[in-house]
């Protein structure tokens, strides 16, 4: 098991009001300094979203400049987009191809390719795509172009939504063949669709380990037969979820049913109306209020939520393990929560929980590339020998 951290720049109206001028910049340069501190504290990933339009929700729409910045802050933490839009009116595919291979570049193999086609419409009617169904086509399309950009020095392409003449995308790649490919997943289709192309499948939803179980298992089937877009398999799948780790569980059971995350849970489902709504959340402007302690330690139970002390957060993340989860997103700053406990958070678990279940230094990305590598060459020698 691997963890990373889940960076979206939430701006909760109550602090903007608070502070005009200020609230935005200071959530930006918190999310910066969370990421630097997991780097210190045995986190293997960050990840940011792209997000565009969505007030209060999310104030990342350039994590390619965020991104490339926590890079240069850190040493060992792989940076990850969670995702980069690849609709063509969102971001061009031949655009894409070239901020990859530059933050490929500029990590030094340190970059994780998340692709998605976004889930709102106030996002996506916002770029003149008119329904979610043509988001898939035009994702459908981008993809595999953006893959044969990064190979062809002679690329081209005629497609329904988006062409290009003869032309060399550059730079290449740094990461022999390519970094890690993963797709935003949160139903049985779009998991059994991330394990045909042999990518990693970043899991956006709102759920115990109970619910992602069948989610998983789809995946983990299918992956046995991939047929990837790539030139590996990236057998990964990465669920997102909140931590509030301290000495005292009953202090952590304090702060998270304070710290305003059902309010970030309402904004999801103002949105993000691709999701399906359950029958218990109220329509916009109505929140779901914060849980009672009641609540919340049936959340616990149940793994949705790892809340406590460093020995009760273990054996939530062992719940992950079960299912065969392979990484936990840890969305901190989706809260009101002050930076300081969240960095103790993250210390507490990279010092008590995080070595009883990542004991590799390598990332599994990392191995998952180089293994291909290895294979290839082999296959390489093999043809070589027969001739």
């Amino acid at each position: 098991m691997e963890f990373g951290l889940f960076v979206q720049a939430h701006v909760p109206r109550h602090e903007v009001e608070a502070n005009p001028e200020g609230a935005e910049h200071e959530r930006l340069m918190r999310e910066l300094d969370l990421a630097v501190h997991c780097d210190r504290h045995g986190f293997k990933y960050v990840w940011s979203v792209e997000h565009h339009f969505l007030e209060e929700y999310s104030h990342i729409s350039a994590s390619e400049v965020f991104l490339p910045y926590v890079a240069a802050r850190t040493e060992r933490i792989h940076v990850g987009s969670a995702i980069f839009n690849i609709t063509p009116p969102v971001n061009h595919p031949a655009r894409i191809a070239e901020r990859v291979a530059m933050l490929d570049h500029l990590s030094e193999g340190r970059f994780e390719f998340g692709t998605g086609r976004g889930s709102s419409s106030t996002e996506f009617k916002g770029f003149g795509i008119p329904d979610n169904e043509t988001t898939r086509e035009m994702f459908d399309e981008a993809f595999p172009e953006i893959l044969r950009m990064w190979k062809e020095t002679r690329y081209s392409f005629s497609g329904k939504y988006f062409s290009m003449p003869e032309r060399n995308v550059l730079p290449k790649p740094y990461s022999k063949p390519h970094p890690p490919l993963w797709m935003a997943c949160g139903n049985p289709a779009t998991f059994e669709k991330a394990a045909r192309l042999g990518v990693g499948a970043l899991c956006f939803s709102l759920g115990s380990p109970k619910d992602f179980e069948p989610l998983i298992r789809v995946y983990k089937k299918t992956i046995r037969d991939a047929e990837p877009i790539g030139d590996y398999v990236n057998d990964n799948v990465a669920c997102v979820t909140q931590l509030v780790c301290a000495e005292d569980g009953q202090e952590a059971r304090r702060i998270a049913c304070n710290m305003g995350n059902m309010y970030h849970v309402s904004l999801v489902f103002r949105y993000l109306d691709t999701f399906p709504r359950p029958a218990n959340i109220p329509p916009w402007p109505q929140v779901i209020p914060e849980p009672t302690l009641e609540q919340l330690e049936e959340r616990i139970r149940t793994g949705q939520r790892i809340v406590g002390d460093p020995e009760e957060c273990a054996r939530a993340v062992q719940k992950y393990v079960d299912i065969g989860c392979d990484q936990i997103i840890f969305g901190i700053l989706a809260s009101t929560q002050p930076q300081w406990v969240a960095k103790r958070s993250v210390e507490l678990f990279g010092r008590y929980v995080i070595p009883r279940f990542d004991t590799d230094p390598v990332h599994s990305t990392t191995r998952y590339r180089l293994a291909a590598l290895g294979q290839a060459s082999l296959s390489a020698s093999k043809t070589a020998a027969r001739s």
